[in-house]
């Protein structure tokens, strides 16, 4: 709250401070600023009318020279006799650089109340000194700023409105970010690239004093408060202007700036390449892949930049340019994708969080995607009630899922009860339009995460928080969301754990008392394991990330980096992974070292390396199959150790075998005596290992290509198939292959299948993130993984298992996210989101293989959508902690992102 001085002091700090602005233009030998002068005119007058001293001052009005004579005045004056000094930019287009106006913030100090800056043309030097020098503010305007991952660890002591709208460039938040800021009650980041809800609330939570919040925007509605149209808005609205007056009304952008003027400079602001503008419309690029233009920065720049300049707004253009592609490139309109333009009206509890509709008690009305839905209140509650015909819980599709995590009776009562109450109350306005959301918002159950993993606010996306919401939130999240791994219900430090194991505790019965679900017992082995893995999860938001194939083949062209396309980790070494490469390169390497174990150049004509399987019981050996339908059976044993320009496979190469036509996957029983390849057909060919006769080939066991085929772990004779046929099949050689012993089907293609562990279960991933657990025995669902899809026929989906058969991690080749799941609930862990070199350089997971050694390890398979990059396996520990990809990801520019496994 601003401390007002007398008249006269006032009156006298003015006059002396302008006279000391005077006599600093004299020194400086240049003319007093008119907009300066008038300044002080201004703040005069209020102070006349007995109103507060505050001195605006407007960058757009200065030049180079104004700096440096305001600034002498500025430090050489006391300014406690002024109330505050507001520093504003209304128009983009400035002509200084940022440290003359970085030296302007400092001279003022203590009476900086309102930093409202919009052009970024000069912010390179200004963010990075603001974010780590801090300042005295209390409100801080950085829209349209070029920050890629906000890291403001300076000392924020005195502010308490923080607005990044339209910061396109934003994704992420540094570890350290916010970790002095405890008065900071407002925050707003419409129109970002925020997406994460693990690493977001994490980063939150550090602010303690934070109670509105919002990631999209409520059309009437200029800041972070409530919406007055809201339920019991009317009264709240009261309630908030009374809070709001004892900051004279600091509360808002500083100014009489309402969300339309936004809109105004966002609509009229665009890149200096036309058809650059329209990546940038949409809140979710996911669903622009296919689209998206290949555009980037140099590939030598930095990942660790915390900021985009790969792009600069400028004014020019009009709404209407805007606007009229924003269908997509081209003028195509893709329907499915309308949910990404600029207003939303989705139902609070559809499969997208954007701001509700809401209508209680008799029903509630969905809209998403242009397609109308009206289902019964109860309806709602549907899905906690576990109930086996509901085909859209995830909980309840498990025969032991929610019967095992809650007391069904009692929940329902709960629910009955909360229904009648939300009934009487509701949560927001009948008729609820979002604008400018970030990705995150699209998360299924995104505003229910955050009110439960942020206790202390009150408003969020201008909708009230109120107490019956925040109960129901705790259930909602309780079911689709595992907030530790193992379903442990408290953190506890990797000391307790520790000491609790010294002392002989039961670390089986450390949960609460009331948890139902023991996932772990005393007589588990895993059962201290499991508490110490949980324990470092927990105090690791941010996953540590390694690359482990960034090797140089010194080739005579000079030096290029390898494209990996294919990997797997050796079954019983577990410092050894193979990778082949587009270029037909086969590489072992010791990923805990970083050395190269063997390697062999592509022979004649460059094939991409598809299939690659190890033996088992020869852990020397393993099958490589390429594109163009070569197999061979390798001893790495006989593999250079060093990277060379020529193909020597003499040695390396033990048996060639006959030629299975557009590979795509080859997989070895369990017995190391037969393999099986798959391909662009509809057949599948069984290989002898050791006599390398000619293949046994089964014709049409599908009705389409077979994309991936798969060996049982610990059966010889029974393997599976899927297909883009949509059907998942189980075989078994002792019965022939006129006939499988089941099949199963999916809504989309199949790309791949694989067994569980322990042979229990199938895990079967279909296009577009449908990904499904059945039992292996007789094909019947056990699980399906409600993992939203976004509408794309070619975003091909990879799923494996992680920790045993505990957890599921799965990607999609146009999405850049990995997600985890447990096999149990069906509860999401955990999303690793990977992040390139910039706004338009679009990561993505090609492939992803969780570590059989190392609990809550895993590595992916990233690559950019950018021709000229080269993909790249990366290293994910989520036991460690980092906050930055430790190098910089590539794309390969091969097509068959849908082929092998």
């Amino acid at each position: 709250m601003l401390v007002t001085s007398s008249p006269n002091a006032m009156a006298l700090d003015l006059s002396l401070l302008e006279s000391r602005y005077h006599d600093a233009c004299r020194r400086k030998e240049t003319l007093p600023n008119s907009s300066i002068l008038s300044a002080f005119s201004k703040a005069v007058l209020r102070e006349s009318h007995k109103e507060l001293c505050i001195l605006e001052i407007f960058l757009d009005h200065l030049t180079h020279s104004d700096f440096p004579p305001l600034v002498d005045a500025f430090s050489m004056t006391d300014l406690s006799g002024i109330d505050a000094v507001d520093i504003r930019q209304e128009s983009p287009g400035v002509s200084f650089n940022g440290q003359c106006v970085l030296s302007l913030l400092r001279s003022i100090y203590q009476r900086l109340r309102i930093v409202d800056l919009l052009d970024w043309s000069f912010w390179k030097d200004v963010l990075r000194d603001l974010s780590q020098g801090g300042l005295t503010c209390q409100i801080l305007n950085l829209r349209f700023s070029p920050i890629r991952k906000l890291n403001m660890t300076g000392a924020f002591l005195q502010l308490h409105t923080l607005n990044l709208d339209f910061s396109m460039s934003l994704t992420s938040f540094r570890e350290g970010c916010f970790s002095c800021m405890p008065n900071l009650m407002r925050l707003s980041m419409c129109e970002t690239k925020i997406a994460n809800l693990w690493t977001t609330s994490a980063v939150l939570s550090k602010l303690p004093s934070l109670i509105e919040l919002r990631f999209q925007n409520c059309l009437c509605c200029y800041d972070t408060g409530p919406c007055p149209t809201s339920s019991d808005g009317e009264a709240i609205s009261v309630a908030h202007r009374k809070v709001n007056s004892g900051h004279q009304h600091l509360y808002t952008y500083g100014g009489s700036q309402s969300i339309a003027s936004e809109d105004f400079i966002f609509q009229n602001m665009q890149y200096p390449d036309t058809e650059e503008v329209f990546i940038n419309l949409f809140p979710d690029d996911d669903s622009y892949t296919n689209n998206e233009l290949l555009l980037s920065a140099p590939e030598d720049s930095s990942d660790e930049s915390e900021f985009d300049y790969s792009s600069n707004w400028h004014a020019a253009g009009t709404s209407t340019e805007m606007l009229s592609d924003s269908t997509g490139l081209g003028g195509q309109n893709n329907p499915e994708n309308e949910v990404n333009q600029y207003s939303h009206s989705i139902s609070f509890n559809g499969s997208s969080s954007i701001l509700p509709s809401v209508h209680f008690p008799d029903a509630v009305h969905f809209q998403n995607n242009n397609h109308g839905l009206e289902i019964p209140a109860m309806d709602v509650f549907k899905d906690l009630s576990g109930d086996p015909s509901n085909d859209n819980t995830t909980l309840g599709e498990s025969s032991t899922s929610m019967a095992s995590t809650l007391d069904k009776d009692a929940c329902l009562a709960d629910l009955i009860n909360l229904n009648n109450s939300i009934g009487s109350t509701g949560f927001g306005p009948r008729k609820y339009i979002s604008h400018h959301p970030s990705p995150i918002c699209f998360e299924k159950y995104y505003r229910e995460y955050m009110i439960t993993s942020l206790p202390r606010l009150r408003v969020l996306d201008n909708l009230p928080i109120k107490n019956a919401e925040r109960v129901r939130a705790k259930i909602v999240s309780k079911q689709y969301y595992e907030y530790l791994p193992y379903n442990r219900q408290f953190k506890e430090s990797v000391f307790r754990v520790l000491q609790k194991r010294e002392m002989g505790g039961n670390s089986g019965m450390w949960n609460s008392p009331k948890s139902i679900l023991q996932c772990t017992s005393a007589k588990n082995s895993y059962s201290y394991t499991r508490s110490l893995s949980s324990a470092k999860v927990a105090s690791s938001p941010w996953p540590h990330f390694h690359p482990v194939s960034k090797f140089k083949n010194i080739s005579r062209e000079g030096v290029k980096g390898f494209r990996p396309r294919q990997f797997e980790y050796h079954p019983s070494n577990p410092s050894l992974m193979v990778f082949g490469t587009l270029d037909g390169e086969l590489v072992v390497i010791n990923h805990e070292s970083g050395k190269i174990v063997g390697y062999l150049s592509s022979a004649g004509a460059l094939h991409s390396i598809l299939g690659l399987c190890w033996l088992k019981k020869h852990p020397s050996k393993l099958i490589a199959g390429s594109d163009n339908g070569s197999l061979q059976l390798y001893d790495i044993c006989h593999m250079p150790s060093t990277v060379i320009d020529r193909y020597c496979s003499m040695d390396a190469a033990t048996c060639i075998y006959d030629e299975f036509e557009q590979l795509t996957s080859v997989h070895v029983n369990s017995t190391d005596d037969k393999f099986l390849a798959s391909g662009y057909s509809k057949h599948v060919a069984l290989y002898d290992i050791d006599s390398g006769r000619s293949p046994q080939l089964f014709r049409d066991l599908h009705q389409e290509h077979i994309n991936v085929v798969k060996f049982a772990h610990h059966s010889p004779n029974i393997f599976a198939t899927s297909s883009f046929d949509k059907e998942v099949k189980m075989w078994d050689l002792r019965q022939g292959v006129s006939r499988p012993c089941y099949s199963a089907q999916s809504s989309r293609g199949n790309v791949m299948v694989c067994f569980s562990p322990d042979d229990q279960y199938l895990l079967s991933s279909a296009v577009d993130n449908e990904v499904k657990q059945l039992l292996a025995v007789d094909g019947r669902l056990h699980m399906k993984f409600n993992i939203a899809s976004i509408g794309s026929a070619q975003n091909y989906t990879r799923s494996y298992y992680m920790n045993g058969s505990d957890y599921i991690i799965s990607g999609s080749c146009e999405e850049n996210v990995v997600r985890i799941c447990c096999t149990q609930t069906g509860r999401r862990l955990r999303d690793i989101s990977l992040e390139g070199r910039g706004l338009r350089n679009s990561i993505f997971v090609q492939s992803l293989r969780g570590d059989p050694f190392r609990d809550f390890h895993m590595s992916v398979l990233a690559g950019y959508l950018r021709p000229s990059s080269k993909s790249e396996i990366i290293k994910v520990n989520l036991l460690g902690s980092s906050d930055s990809l430790q190098s910089s990801f590539s794309k390969s520019c091969h097509s068959s992102y849908g082929m092998g496994g």
